[in-house]
């Protein structure tokens, strides 16, 4: 990366922050209808500033509690966790990110993506559906994320994890009654929340 390349990222995440700070001074709040503070992460990575997206992170954990990120966020979230030596907050972190999109780790190490019949929401199964996830398991940068990535979804807890989850979205493509869908959800959440 050239140092001009590097200044423009730099730039951008402070153009970033500006103007989420001025969001808040203006309405007292955020109100981050662009989605803003889901880009810096994919910046922070690119100039491998693992410690400054850890940071950013933080800032957005406690600004943010709430929000459950989109796929590529929460995956980007778990490569900062991992390079950052956090291999157990990372493998929560993966966890979320199946679950926002179990065929995410398919496109991440160039697999078939083979749709699940199931219960699709924002876990998007139509083609193109990454279009702007440019991460690979062949990234050199990335060698060592993808070898524990890879061990990690082929351990016998996150398979079990990752099969109960399929069948409880399985089920709800189909189930019509009201509390029991009600108790899938449930079982769904708590998997994701790792209880």
């Amino acid at each position: 990366m050239t140092p001009k390349q590097i200044e423009r990222l730099q730039k951008k995440i402070s153009e970033i922050r500006q103007a989420l700070a001025a969001e808040k001074r203006k309405y007292g709040g955020y109100d981050d209808s662009r989605g803003l503070r889901y880009l810096p992460t994919r910046s922070f990575i690119q100039l491998s500033d693992y410690k400054g997206g850890l940071t950013y992170l933080r800032w957005f954990s406690k600004n943010f509690p709430d929000d459950a990120g989109f796929p590529d966020f929460l995956f980007e979230w778990t490569i900062i966790l991992f390079k950052n030596g956090k291999p157990n907050e990372a493998a929560k972190k993966a966890f979320e990110t199946f679950c926002a999109n179990t065929y995410l780790f398919d496109k991440f190490f160039a697999r078939p993506i083979v749709p699940i019949d199931k219960y699709e929401w924002s876990n998007l199964a139509a083609p193109g559906f990454t279009e702007h996830f440019t991460y690979s398991g062949k990234q050199p940068e990335l060698a060592d994320f993808s070898e524990w990535l890879a061990n990690l979804i082929a351990s016998p807890e996150f398979e079990s994890r990752s099969k109960q989850y399929i069948e409880i979205y399985k089920r709800l493509k189909t189930e019509q009654d009201r509390e029991t869908r009600h108790y899938l959800l449930m079982q769904a959440r708590q998997l994701e929340e790792g209880t």
